[in-house]
């Protein structure tokens, strides 16, 4: 039997790194795990092929001969997603469908032959077994959750990680929380499953062995959601193997802000050689978080909370929404003023979308509120619903927080003021991970001086942050110079609205 794995492209959005990349001939920031992860599940004699758009087109050679194309992709990826399934469909190929995108929304696709959705655990199998006795059904779907330590490791040899900024890792699924506007718990479930340590720690054996060196991505909604077991099993097995290997790899994952009450957890961390976090903050606003259920971000000084991350080594990487019911006329300088206290460098500003299956897509039909399907990109300038706060005012508010974070004097300005309170904790191995330099690339350092440091409009803002840490804080240069790469990539994604 001949496979192929296609992985659908991303468009151009804030997650894409798409400008930044080029800095370090890089194609893509991560490989499709979720069809890395199939492909182990499938048989072993099967011949099998991933062509991942986002770092090879995909050709009509491609596609001819093979039995069964799988496709799997995100809600992002849903216009390049129907033009693979029309190729195919010129192409006579039989179409295996499966991943978000298809799960949440599969009766909006034809031309698929066999949609295989939830959790592949469960539902590839007996799919599998249909096809063996030539009775394969049309839909193969469940309501059950996979026990995920029974999960095989990524047949990583489908790739070429030299095209990619970092590798990842699932080591959870689930979320205990429930927030109003997330799917996470719809797709996964509120029972939080973990894989075992040896698991873990043989899927980092399998991307060392691969040749792997650099940033190892940890794509979990909530890496700890349960913390007794990182703290006893998880983070010490990772600390052991991590000095075993005289720490080939750095991780990132992300996190919910209760990260701050626990110090220990985050000494742990930070041993085991994660140096950033993703946190979903979401509003300053109290009404808003409690209309949401964000429960966990109330009653806190949200603000504390991130700098007490921040001085345990963890840099944060913020989520934040505007155009909540509850949003008053201050929110869009309110939010302004919690980036630059809180010295996020990363801040995601998007608008207030709701997907399908969550409790605020249900909600607002009933409202009668809902307009369209949500385009899965809120940093657009997109809204699927009819907002409480006037249309014209969110958009121009919006436009208002992202020219203030993202123009180049507001920004730099950010990143050195960070930098003057960043204490790692750990020694810095600058690998090149997600978009992390260090001198052992070739070229991206000339690279940034060439693109930021002469041809950039701000480029006076460039030098003085170079020269600044170059002497202030030369240990943290790689990064100041990252953080200019990363501002380069923000500005020409929001370009047009700056």
């Amino acid at each position: 039997m001949k496979i192929v794995l296609i992985y659908p492209q991303y468009p151009e959005t804030f997650w894409s790194f798409k400008y930044a990349l080029k800095f370090v001939s890089k194609k893509a920031t991560h490989p499709p795990l979720g069809l890395l992860t199939v492909a182990a599940m499938l048989p072993n004699d099967w011949e099998k092929k991933l062509i991942d758009m986002n770092v090879t087109p995909l050709r009509d050679k491609d596609i001819k001969g093979a039995d069964f194309v799988f496709i799997s992709s995100m809600s992002i990826q849903e216009s390049s997603a129907k033009e693979v399934i029309s190729k195919c469909k010129k192409m006579d190929a039989k179409i295996v469908a499966g991943g978000p995108l298809f799960t949440t929304k599969y009766d909006e696709f034809e031309g698929v032959d066999h949609f295989v959705l939830n959790e592949a655990e469960i539902t590839l199998p007996p799919f599998l077994e249909d096809l063996r006795e030539g009775c394969a059904k049309h839909i193969y779907f469940s309501k059950e959750f996979a026990n995920i330590e029974k999960t095989p490791i990524p047949l990583w040899n489908l790739i070429n990680m030299k095209k990619y900024a970092s590798m990842n890792l699932q080591y959870s699924r689930g979320c205990p929380f429930n927030c109003e506007f997330c799917d996470v718990t719809n797709l996964f479930g509120h029972k939080f499953r973990t894989k075992s340590k040896n698991q873990v720690i043989s899927e980092l054996e399998s991307l060392y062995s691969q040749g792997w060196r650099g940033n190892v991505f940890f794509v979990d909604d909530n890496f700890i959601g349960n913390k007794k077991k990182l703290k006893t099993e998880i983070l010490p097995a990772i600390i052991e193997w991590m000095e075993t290997k005289r720490h080939p790899f750095t991780f990132d994952t992300q996190a919910s802000i209760d990260l701050s009450d626990d110090e220990e957890l985050m000494r742990l961390m930070t041993k085991a050689g994660f140096n950033s976090v993703f946190v979903g903050i979401e509003t300053p606003n109290e009404e808003s978080l409690a209309e949401c259920n964000k429960f966990q971000n109330k009653n806190r000084d949200l603000v504390s909370c991130v700098k007490k991350i921040q001085t345990s080594g963890l840099q944060v990487t913020g989520g934040f929404i505007v155009g909540f019911d509850s949003d008053p006329p201050s929110i869009f300088d309110r939010m302004i003023d919690f980036i630059r206290e809180s010295g996020i460098i990363t801040a995601m500003v998007g608008i207030l979308n709701a997907p399908r299956g969550t409790k605020l897509y249900k909600r607002l039909i009933n409202e009668n509120r809902l307009l369209q399907d949500s385009s899965g990109n809120n940093t657009d300038f997109s809204i699927n619903f009819i907002p409480k706060i006037n249309y014209e005012t969110l958009i121009s508010g919006y436009k208002k927080i992202i020219g203030a974070i993202y123009s180049a004097e507001s920004y730099y300005e950010r990143v050195k003021e960070f930098l003057k309170e960043y204490k790692p904790l750990q020694k810095l191995h600058f690998h090149f991970g997600y978009i992390r330099l260090h001198f052992g690339y070739p070229g991206a350092i000339p690279k940034s001086i060439w693109i930021l440091g002469i041809k950039d409009k701000a480029r006076n803002y460039y030098w003085k942050l170079f020269f600044w840490s170059l002497f202030r804080r030369p240990r943290l240069l790689p990064l100041a110079l990252t953080f200019a790469i990363y501002g380069y990539h923000f500005r020409k994604i929001f370009e047009d609205y700056l």
